[in-house]
């Protein structure tokens, strides 16, 4: 929603300085986050501000860039005059393409094309009725990023999804296009420009798949957009007479047209589709498409030669001496699929017959120079960015353009997980395990005895019984059976590590084998070390406190919490726990989210909540009849902890009883995480469970697979932003799991 906001700003400033620094924001979030959250909470903001692009007559204007206006078939044959929303759209479609680039193909047929799709689905009801601006602006923001990805699809690809492309996308916006009872806000303008850019996507598609799949896939698209002259050319012969029989009070008059339809029509709109539908745009569409299809073009179009007499009219009211074009023979340009509007040239007729855009000369296949990408980039500079205007660059010409391969494309688990996910609705706040394999990470060569995501979710830390801790990459890579190597590798500790986690403040690792080592990760670079005073008195457990705090922990085993502050030589605080009892070892140690409590698990089972503001110890009780295993501290004073009696319990932190009380039947949870309102369980059985903390006991439990998860679970964490899992076990491998 962030990058949506920072975006939508910056639009509304296109000369901003701050547009650049928004793209370059957006494309290095894209990569960060990984492929389900960006195209969760970025693609999806992305695409839905694409529609604001083009909302209002004055973002629907077209671009004039010398003193008079050029005519509607000016530029080439599948890339006409661009308007003003065009132009601001063009950072917004530069990052979808860039998230495109970053995930692959499957961005642009699952996720772009169904939301094209959604953009230009009709109303719910079947009555005609006036478009809002919002849909308006929605179809030309459908229809251009439709001539993107058309671009950038692969041959078998693009020839996959045609079918779908034909009914989902362009047949529905034909229906509005050449609807004789809907009007647009906007009025004639917006009409035209929806027009103009439909012609170019239809013309850039026969251009890819040649005369004879046009004839197989695009033949009712095609003359769907021709049938509208004779429809409103039989209107002009009729004088306008339309039927008013079987028309009621409040329901539009219908006119009988010569394929024998009754066809209702507004006559309010008659006046806006005569400015629509001109001379001058029935030759901007016969010429073009007469020259792509050749001969092919009587079988599709019926009334091709209605409106090649319109086209001939046109041209005899700019030029006297000009000829009708649908008596001329097509000439053959020396230049590639370019065509000149004045002199009628265009390629020949079979020219482009199954060549996926090269041209047919002689027995020769010639590839035009426009379709070769020469961009710096792996998908060129951030169009409409810095220069003004949409660029005229090569690639804004090309008919195909190769997506260019990343290391992070979506394939086999993650491909399957992603489509899943994108699918999910973003207010389900339930945590879903569905046992697919991401990600193993096999470096260690002992057991790992703890595993902790970094804030950010894209690298996480494993201290392991090999005395070393590695940070990892989160990134996705391969198609979930490909192993990652590790990124950083401290080997300073003496003993089998227990403890490792962030220091958020400052940004170190803390990491602790009986001694605290407090280490840089980006230089693996030991900055201090905390030795326990008595070697007699090792510290158990450890915890970091929550920014803005610096401070570290710990607990030993005389029942001392002592608090550490990274900056600064010495000890800050010492306090007693025990209290004159023996409550035995302190296990575990969890930090409260404001950092204004701290709680102690014991060996025995008693639990003791400290204030760390005074040292006052403020409730001790006993909590489990075993050895505590884990304790988390949540938002609202609440606490979570495990046990060896196999329970798991919630408390409030100065309530007597439990808020929730968890059994586990056959082992003790071990391990868990948080998720929102839920409790994320593992235990040795390698079983996972998610139990609630808000409503009555319930857990569902899942057996891990051994395909999936060999050995024994050691460890586990969860990515909340992200929804994965990291499991590690007692062989030394690491899992990603969702």
């Amino acid at each position: 929603v962030l990058v949506s906001v920072v975006f939508g700003l910056t639009l509304s400033f296109p000369e901003c300085s701050g547009l650049y620094t928004a793209c370059k924001m957006v494309r290095w979030l894209s990569a960060k986050l990984g492929p389900t959250v960006a195209s969760r909470h970025v693609a999806r903001n992305l695409l839905r501000l694409l529609t604001s692009c083009y909302v209002g007559p004055t973002r629907q204007q077209f671009t004039v860039s010398s003193g008079e206006s050029p005519p509607l078939s000016a530029g080439n044959i599948y890339q006409k005059r661009p308007v003003l929303g065009d132009i601001v759209s063009g950072p917004v479609l530069s990052c979808l393409l860039h998230i495109a680039h970053l995930y692959g193909e499957p961005v642009l047929t699952y996720q772009y094309l169904p939301y094209i799709s959604y953009l230009v689905a009709p109303g719910s009801t079947s009555s005609p009725s006036r478009l809002n601006s919002r849909k308006e602006a929605g179809l030309l923001a459908a229809v251009t990023l439709t001539q993107k990805i058309i671009v950038y699809l692969s041959d078998t690809t693009l020839m996959d999804i045609l079918p779908r492309i034909s009914h989902e996308v362009l047949l529905p916006v034909l229906s509005f296009l050449t609807s004789l009872v809907t009007g647009f806000p906007s009025g004639a303008q917006a009409r035209t420009v929806l027009c103009v850019k439909t012609i170019s996507l239809i013309a850039l598609i026969c251009l890819r798949i040649g005369q004879e799949m046009v004839q197989q896939h695009l033949s009712e698209p095609v003359a769907t957009f021709f049938q509208v002259f004779s429809q409103l050319h039989e209107l002009r012969q009729q004088d306008l007479q339309l039927d008013p029989e079987g028309s009621s009070e409040g329901q539009l008059p219908e006119a009988v047209f010569s394929d024998g339809q009754r066809r209702p029509v507004d006559p309010t709109l008659l006046d806006e589709l005569k400015k629509v539908f001109t001379l001058e745009m029935a030759y901007t569409i016969y010429v073009p498409f007469s020259c792509l299809l050749g001969d092919i073009i009587q079988k599709i179009i019926p009334n091709h030669e209605l409106v090649g007499e319109l086209a001939g009219l046109y041209l005899e009211s700019i030029s006297p001496s000009s000829r009708n074009p649908a008596s001329v023979e097509p000439a053959v340009p020396s230049t590639g699929p370019e065509w000149d509007p004045h002199g009628g040239a265009c390629p020949q007729d079979d020219g482009h017959s199954g060549t996926f855009g090269s041209v047919l000369i002689g027995n020769r296949i010639q590839i035009p120079n426009d379709s070769q990408p020469e961009s710096p980039g792996p998908l060129g500079p951030i169009s409409g960015v810095g220069g003004g205007g949409l660029g005229n660059g090569r690639e804004d010409n090309a008919l195909k353009r190769e997506l260019p391969r990343s290391a992070h494309g979506l394939s086999g688990n993650w491909l399957a997980y992603w489509q899943y996910e994108i699918g999910v609705n973003q207010q389900d706040a339930h945590f879903h395990f569905h046992q697919i394999r991401l990600q193993s990470f096999t470096s260690h060569s002992g057991a790992v005895k703890c595993v902790a995501p970094l804030s950010s979710e894209d690298f996480f830390l494993s201290g392991s019984k090999d005395r070393t801790v590695r940070l990892w990459p989160l990134y996705n890579y391969g198609d979930g059976t490909s192993e990652t190597a590790p990124r950083l590798i401290y080997a300073q500790h003496r003993k089998s590590i227990f403890y490792v986690g962030q220091l958020e403040a400052p940004q170190y690792v803390v990491s602790c084998d009986g001694a605290v080592h407090v280490w840089d990760p980006f230089t693996g670079k030991t900055l201090r070390t905390v030795e326990p005073s008595d070697s007699r008195v090792p510290l158990t457990a450890v915890a970091v406190m929550p920014a803005p705090h610096t401070s570290i922990t710990m607990a030993s085993s005389d029942s001392t919490l002592r608090f550490v502050d990274c900056r600064k030589p010495g000890l800050q605080h010492e306090f007693r726990l025990g209290g004159g009892l023996n409550p035995g070892l302190v296990r575990s140690l969890a930090v409260s989210p404001s950092g204004r409590s701290v709680v102690a698990g014991f060996s025995s089972g008693f639990m003791v909540l400290l204030d760390t503001r005074t040292g006052l110890v403020l409730r001790g009780w006993p909590a489990h009849e075993g050895d505590i295993l884990q304790i988390k501290a949540v938002e609202g004073s609440v606490l979570v902890s495990s046990s060896s009696d196999h329970s798991l319990t919630v408390w409030k932190e100065l309530e007597q009883k439990p808020t929730h009380h968890y059994k586990s039947a056959s082992d003790p949870i071990h391990t868990f995480d948080l998720y929102g309102n839920e409790v994320v369980t593992g235990t040795v059985a390698n079983k996972i469970g998610v139990c609630s903390l808000l409503e009555p006991p319930s857990q569902a439990t899942t057996k891990l697979s051994s395909e999936n998860f060999r050995g024994t679970l050691t460890s586990l964490a969860l990515l909340p932003t992200k929804r994965h899992l990291l499991l590690g076990s007692d062989n030394g491998v690491i899992r990603l799991l969702a």
